[in-house]
């Protein structure tokens, strides 16, 4: 009867132990799929949204005296000859440009306008945020077809005392305005070199890194 006891015992520790386990490993986060260490193909990425200090060429075909070289100011506007105040902020190139072409009408007929982005800072949407336990936590630009095995080499990967297995990454989506959390195996990347754990990154996303428990 006693051994029945123990025995009992052993099993309910275990469970807890193994909820316990579930716990720390942040359970519940859901899986992304896997990513390649190098794509067969480049791919074009989401457009470009303008953010503030970003530098802009606008160029208007037929008009030199109406284009310019412009900063987008902290308000997120930009100014240029005969237009003032237009709203950049937010926009891709191409919106910007047909906004340009409706406020210039007013001035020229059926003007053409070209939005270069020469300098990108990047607003927080277009940017890699990795925070935590790293060598040295930072936003990185994003750029098309990147993976986590690149944010980790720029952020100088993991530092002593991460659980990278443990690791999250938050994505948004601003078609539905939800936030989705899943879990990521960082430790198996960078020391197995695990291709299952490298997965391909969106605009947005944040890296949250714990440190372990020992």
């Amino acid at each position: 009867m006693r051994f029945l006891k123990l025995s009992r015992a052993f099993v309910l520790t275990g469970a807890a132990a193994s909820a316990l386990g579930g716990c720390v490993g942040g359970g519940g986060g859901q899986q992304l799929s896997p990513a390649p260490f190098v794509g067969q193909r480049e791919q074009a990425g989401e457009e470009y949204v303008i953010g503030p200090s970003d530098q802009l060429s606008i160029f208007v075909w037929r008009n030199p005296e109406l284009s310019a070289d412009v900063s987008v100011r902290p308000d997120g506007r930009i100014t240029t000859p005969l237009v003032s105040d237009m709203p950049a902020v937010g926009k891709t190139p191409a919106m910007l440009a047909d906004d340009m072409k409706i406020a210039l009408s007013t001035y020229i007929k059926d003007p053409i306008v070209s939005v270069i982005v020469k300098s990108a800072q990047s607003t927080f949407s277009q940017q890699i945020r990795v925070v935590g336990a790293t060598e040295k936590p930072a936003s990185i630009p994003y750029r098309a077809n990147m993976t986590l095995l690149d944010a980790m080499i720029a952020v100088g990967g993991l530092n002593q005392y991460a659980a990278g297995n443990r690791a999250r990454l938050i994505r948004y989506d601003r078609a539905t305005g939800k936030q989705t959390d899943y879990n990521i195996k960082i430790g198996r990347l960078l020391k197995n070199g695990d291709p299952s754990a490298n997965v391909r990154l969106e605009p947005g996303d944040v890296i949250i890194i714990p440190e372990s428990m020992f």
